[in-house]
């Protein structure tokens, strides 16, 4: 049976388990598209049950197209916190506002102007598209790559775009009437049963009768991907440091590079030592700081793993350069990255105390 004919069985196949199976997503319950919109940049790189309950604050903040494009942008991040990849945000609300300025605050009904908007690539353009307006157009991410190289027992790599597109293509030959349900259903059946890292649940899979890793005996080795270069190891210090009045220091990272313009607890790369420390702070413009050790942390990004020292100190004066923030700040205004995540509880007990 060639490529085509095995392929061209996967609609009734899998829109019948589909519709006996999928789960029940909020973004599912009411897809209009910003909201399906919203979901889909949630999802980036971020599993499904941590996505649930950010996105419904999300959208509980920002109901609306217009309401997101207009809100200041430290209220959109720290409506985000805790869910990484700040850029993904930043593109959503820059979406937004050219929502409002190109279509008048409606999302496009088009796969070309769906894909114009920032943060809005061909994947995130073919989901809403197909879910929200029905349009026939694929939306082809990791999980529909890995079902489909199983199935036809595909040793290309995934990672070369030529192989992804021409995957974008086949899928395109074979997209029934319910275009948004065939969609979800390939990224439903990779999230659930064609599972990445691990043995697929091949017995449970509505393809096992066509598939031909599964025949072969070879669905765990497939797909194929380049290997991911190792991660890079950096030394960073950071500082607690608190006021007399109990507001903790925070200064803003630059506006290009890792975690973009976020607000963060100060640091410096390197491991410095307790003099070091001091040395610091005082060309930072305090004087005395009374150091003493916190824990260390690691903490994994991408390409690149954070392992920090840390020194704790209480200062008098509330110096410039910094922003100081009370407990009650950090809760409502400012959004602390989740690379701090190790030191929430720490600075918790110090802004009690």
């Amino acid at each position: 049976m060639e490529d085509r004919e095995v392929l061209a069985q996967l609609p009734e196949l899998l829109l019948q388990w589909y519709d006996g199976s999928a789960r029940i997503l909020p973004w599912r319950e009411n897809p209009t598209p910003y909201r399906v919109w919203v979901s889909e940049i949630m999802l980036q790189q971020t599993r499904v049950e941590a996505v649930k309950p950010y996105y419904e604050r999300f959208l509980s903040a920002f109901p609306t197209v217009k309401d997101l494009a207009e809100a200041p942008v430290e209220r959109v991040l720290k409506m985000w916190e805790g869910l990484g990849y700040y850029n993904r945000v930043r593109n959503l609300q820059k979406g937004a506002q050219a929502v409002m300025e190109r279509y008048g605050g409606e999302v496009p009904a088009s796969f070309e102007e769906l894909r114009s908007l920032p943060g809005i690539g061909d994947y995130t353009a073919g989901a809403i598209a197909s879910i929200a307006f029905q349009i026939a157009v694929p939306a082809v991410d990791g999980n529909v790559l890995r079902v489909i190289s199983r199935v036809l027992c595909r040793r290309d790599n995934i990672l070369d775009g030529k192989v992804k597109k021409g995957m974008e293509q086949e899928i395109r030959e074979i997209l029934p009437q319910r275009v948004g349900d065939f969609n979800q259903s390939l990224m439903e059946l990779g999230a659930m049963i064609c599972l990445p890292g691990g043995p697929p649940k091949c017995l449970l899979c509505p393809l096992r009768e066509i598939c031909r890793g599964y025949a072969k005996g070879v669905a765990q080795e497939l797909p194929v991907k380049d290997k991911p270069k190792p991660r890079k190891k950096e030394e960073r210090t950071i500082f607690l440091l608190v006021s007399k009045t109990g507001r903790l220091a925070l200064w803003k990272r630059p506006e290009k590079g890792l975690l973009a313009g976020l607000w963060e607890l100060p640091g410096v790369e390197g491991k410095l030592s307790q003099e070091q420390g001091n040395a610091f702070l005082k060309e930072q413009g305090i004087e005395k700081a009374a150091l003493s050790p916190g824990p260390k942390a690691k903490h994994i990004f991408s390409h690149v793993e954070w392992h920090m020292t840390c020194w704790v100190g209480k200062t008098i004066e509330e110096v410039p350069g910094f922003i100081w923030a009370s407990g009650r700040e950090l809760r409502e205004a400012y959004a602390l990255p989740s690379a701090f995540k190790a030191y929430f509880s720490l600075i918790g007990e110090l802004l009690e105390a």
